[in-house]
């Protein structure tokens, strides 16, 4: 008989959680303060609490309904009102009330992304979620701002960080399905090509670190979008 974990075990995985939430409000207050490149390197770093929280939870045998709730919380903080507000402050207060209701929407649909996403999670396929995780929303908003700051020759193209971020709240409350690495059976890959992938990208983000989370960030973007519409030319090819 396999035999529970310590109740003081449980605290662990809500550890990370509660992180997560430091972190996120960390960044309001970078941004507040006019820090937009540390605000954005800090959603990364909450990025990296919510991944360990999950995983903790696995390993120690201690996951539980209130570590969901929790976690969905965390994330609407971490993902969800901290790039909305960094978002708000870098370019969206320039225009006034079109740059509050597109900081205001994205917070709004990633709240729908999470409440779909516990309501369903049950439901969809093991392997992929339905519409694009809110994590992934922020580091997109994250990125491009560091991608400006790094790039000041790019500062003229500030205005479509409010496209983009109409953009990602609508593929967060899409049907689009994108892959979910937590749920992956890594088995399955051949083992020295994967390692070998690994290492390359791995080098490459070490030489070009923003550049290289960009390409990764948007490649994850577009795989979505791309998917379908593959599966729907696909689909209309074959009914014609």
């Amino acid at each position: 008989m396999r035999s529970s974990p310590p109740p003081i075990v449980y605290i662990l995985p809500n550890l990370f959680t509660a992180a997560s939430i430091f972190t996120g409000f960390l960044t309001i207050a970078l941004a507040l303060q006019g820090e937009f490149v540390s605000a954005a390197w800090f959603i990364f770093l909450a990025l990296i609490f919510d991944g360990l929280d999950g995983r903790v939870a696995r390993m120690t045998n201690t996951a539980s309904h209130f570590g969901v709730e929790f976690d969905s919380l965390a994330d609407i903080v971490a993902f969800g009102v901290a790039p909305a507000l960094l978002l708000y402050l870098y370019v969206g207060e320039a225009y006034g009330r079109i740059g509050i209701v597109v900081s205001a929407l994205f917070i709004i649909f990633g709240a729908v992304r999470l409440a779909r996403f516990n309501v369903t999670t049950s439901r969809i396929e093991p392997s992929v979620f339905i519409g694009l995780p809110i994590p992934t929303a922020a580091i997109m908003v994250s990125i491009t701002i560091l991608l400006l700051e790094q790039y000041h020759a790019l500062e003229h193209l500030q205005l479509f960080l409010l496209p983009l971020s109409v953009i990602l709240s609508i593929l967060m409350v899409s049907n689009i399905r994108y892959p979910s690495f937590k749920k992956m059976n890594f088995k399955s890959f051949h083992f020295m090509r994967f390692l070998v992938a690994l290492i390359v990208v791995a080098l490459g983000v070490f030489i070009y670190p923003i550049e290289g989370m960009a390409i990764i960030a948007a490649g994850y973007l577009l795989y979505g979008p791309l998917r379908a519409s593959f599966y729907l030319i696909r689909r209309l090819f074959y009914r014609g």
